[in-house]
């Protein structure tokens, strides 16, 4: 039979069907490519060897030769342990097992050679080596592994089971003797010479067994590289694919509504930022292709003008235009910010949300299907079969990540032809992460506040500042400004969060009380109604203080509310702790964030309340995210996926990341099909990759 990787992992040498289950269970390794990938954690340095007298008091991993002369039997409190006395040239020491004594008694050899591998500890006057790694002196020479011991990942109950370090090394060892060295190259020659990479067969023979340390890091750069690389590729590819088979609308024209409304109802000058972003999704709406485009921008950048200004592009060339957001809250805020800019337009707009009314949704129903309403914002709701357009194009989602793909693509569905997409998102993604995940969109960044925006001065406070704390409260109140008290809200311990809450409103009653001051309180066990209610008195200024679980985190805006006091603040993860902030400093008054928190800190919890005194800018924060928490956290599960890497590592391997995509790009600008004979490596490995992994299912 010829060498073939996808062969399943039950057929290799020294596997069989038990230990295949558990590899596959445990491991999630069914071929023998899986098994290739499975690369080692770190390495131990086996080029050196100790004689027993050599040997010192930290236990540290070492190796020594040496024989067996003996076995005695040592009861202790539970069962008994086996000791085996180990004999070198200059001295003993002994060799312990806690279990599998009788596998032990039966297999090793008395005055045979041994080399001993494991952690040395100093018992009772004499060293010892606890469940060792024995390996006969003569097949130990033989051994692909004789300069760096690789350690691979593992579960409890792959040791238990007796799939041990050493027997998945031996497995691996076995798979290089089948294969011959016959894997096939991924990159073209021409690559691995501009990159001086070494070829994939020295590269995973270096990254199982390396000789030494610079031959190790030449393996693991080439396969980091090339992993990456792929990621890249099918990203740009599906973008590519994209672009040239889903036609999009063509928006020939800005006209009458772009023009009037830019000229005479402009409520700001437009920051540099916008003014590029809107360049670039008028190029996009000018094309052929549909426009697939990622809009980032920090709280308060303007992203919401930049998306009136595209909807009345739409306008202009007689399509109609939806924003879909997450929340009722901020569907009504979406609403009210631009009724007011369309009717100066005589423009047509409506909000459609789980709670307007039965007779308002028919009219909007009818008004949508003949074309008479122009702009739809709402919620979920816009998704329902019944919700019908006369002509969609453009659709605009905001705070994208909490829309699964299945809701975007029903949108698509209500059409003949797919809109024009527009996501917005107010959380900066990492330019690792979003080159990763969101690499088959363009993207747009709004990287400066508008003019007359004072920056939110943040500080942190422990709890026996509070009395300073409330007497700040008070000036604020008494300059007429308003104020946010957010307690965290974790599901497991809800219980709890909730006293917090209600001992927190308790004391700020106290300490405020009526009739000079008055309070709103907003959580999760309450009626939306009621929550509604609540809300609305703290927007119209009936209320100075909101104390609120973090059910305010997106899309409340109240302009003259200038303080947002962060209670427990080191429970809350960076990402939150930024969004909260954004609440407040949207008006003209200087705003403040004060971060509240006991005395004991971890030291991420300091590195994210430091990180949030030191800076307002959300891509840095976005960044020191990302090295606390990694990239699954952020992106939650659904989008993780893509990030399942073998070898590379998003974070620590960012400039190999910015190489790949960039060599991705210019090999694919060259030769979009790759279709020329030196890029026939790369056709052929996309290929294999689009057939076994299905990656498709990865990327939103």
């Amino acid at each position: 039979m010829s060498f073939n990787l996808q062969t399943p992992i039950d057929y290799l040498k020294g596997v069989g069907p038990n230990r295949a289950d558990l590899l596959r269970k445990e491991l999630g390794i069914h071929t023998y490519q899986d098994l290739i990938n499975l690369f080692p954690n770190r390495y131990i340095d086996r080029t050196q060897y100790y004689k027993t007298n050599q040997l010192q008091r930290h236990s540290a991993d070492v190796q020594v030769i040496g024989k067996i002369t003996g076995f005695k039997e040592v009861a202790q409190k539970r069962g008994k342990r086996l000791v085996a006395t180990f004999q070198d040239d200059v001295g003993t020491m002994e060799l312990v097992w806690f279990r599998g004594q009788k596998w032990i008694r039966e297999n090793l050899k008395l005055n045979k050679p041994y080399v001993a591998f494991g952690k040395t500890n100093w018992f009772s006057g004499k060293f010892n080596m606890a469940h060792p790694d024995l390996e006969p002196l003569e097949d130990h020479k033989k051994n692909l592994s004789s300069g760096m011991y690789p350690i691979y990942p593992s579960t409890e109950k792959l040791s238990n089971k007796g799939i041990s370090n050493r027997v998945v090394s031996k497995i691996m060892q076995q798979l290089f003797l089948d294969s011959k060295g016959k894997f096939t190259e991924t990159l073209s020659e021409n690559l691995c010479d501009k990159l001086q990479l070494i070829s994939k067969k020295e590269a995973l023979l270096n990254v199982h067994f390396p000789k030494n340390q610079t031959l190790l890091s030449k393996a693991q750069f080439r396969l980091k590289f090339e992993e990456l690389f792929y990621i890249q590729l099918q990203l740009i590819l599906k973008n590519r694919i994209h672009k040239s088979k889903i036609k999009g609308y063509p928006f020939e024209k800005v006209g009458h509504y772009f023009n009037t409304f830019f000229k005479d109802h402009l409520p700001f000058e437009l920051t540099n930022a916008q003014k590029r972003v809107l360049k670039e999704i008028r190029h996009d709406l000018g094309s052929n292709a549909q426009m697939n485009r990622l809009l980032q921008g920090d709280v308060g950048s303007g992203k919401t003008i930049v998306a009136l200004m595209s909807m009345l592009i739409a306008l202009d060339n007689g399509f109609q235009a939806c924003l879909m957001a997450p929340t009722e809250i901020l569907s009504v805020q979406h609403y009210n910010g631009l009724h007011k800019l369309c009717n100066e337009l005589n423009i047509s707009i409506k909000i459609l949300t789980g709670s307007t009314k039965t007779l308002e949704r028919r009219k909007i129903h009818e008004a949508l299907e003949n074309g008479d309403l122009q702009i739809l914002i709402g919620t979920h709701a816009l998704l329902e079969d019944k919700v019908k357009f006369k002509n969609l194009g453009l659709a605009i989602i905001d705070e994208q990540h909490r829309f699964g793909v299945a809701q975007r693509s029903k949108l698509w569905r209500k059409n003949m032809s797919p809109p024009h997409v527009l996501v917005m998102t107010a959380t900066p993604i990492p330019r690792t992460l979003a080159m990763s995940v969101y690499g088959d969109l363009d993207i747009s960044i709004i990287d400066e506040l508008p003019p007359g925006r004072k920056s939110i001065k943040t500080v942190h406070r422990y709890d026996k500042n509070r009395l300073n704390v409330f007497k700040f409260i008070r000036d604020e109140i008494s300059k007429g400004r308003q104020i946010y008290i957010v307690y965290p809200l974790i599901q497991e311990s809800e219980k709890m969060d909730y006293k917090d809450l209600m001992d927190g409103y308790e004391s700020i009653s106290r300490d405020f009380p009526l009739p000079d001051y008055q309070i709103s309180i907003v959580h999760g066990k309450m009626k939306p109604a009621d929550k509604d209610y609540e809300m609305q008195r703290f927007i119209k200024g009936e209320t100075q203080i909101m104390v609120a679980t973090t059910v305010i985190e997106v899309g409340v805006n109240v302009p003259n509310a200038s303080v947002m006091i962060i209670e427990s603040a080191e429970r809350f993860g960076l990402s939150q702790l930024h969004q909260l902030r954004g609440r407040v400093g949207r008006g003209a008054e200087q705003s403040y964030c004060i971060l509240m928190t006991g005395h004991k800190l971890s030291n991420d919890s300091k590195t994210r309340l430091e990180t949030m005194v030191s800076t307002n800018d959300g891509f840095e924060i976005a960044e020191v995210d990302l090295r606390l928490r990694g990239p699954g956290d952020i992106m939650g599960t659904q989008q993780s996926g893509v990030l399942n890497l073998k070898i590379a590592d998003i974070i620590r391997d960012s400039d190999i990341l910015q190489n790949a995509r960039y060599y991705a790009k210019e090999i694919l600008n060259h030769d979009p099909a790759l279709s020329k004979p030196e890029n026939s490596a790369f056709l052929n490995t996309y290929r294999q990759l689009s057939k076994f992994k299905n990656i498709w299912n990865y990327i939103s």
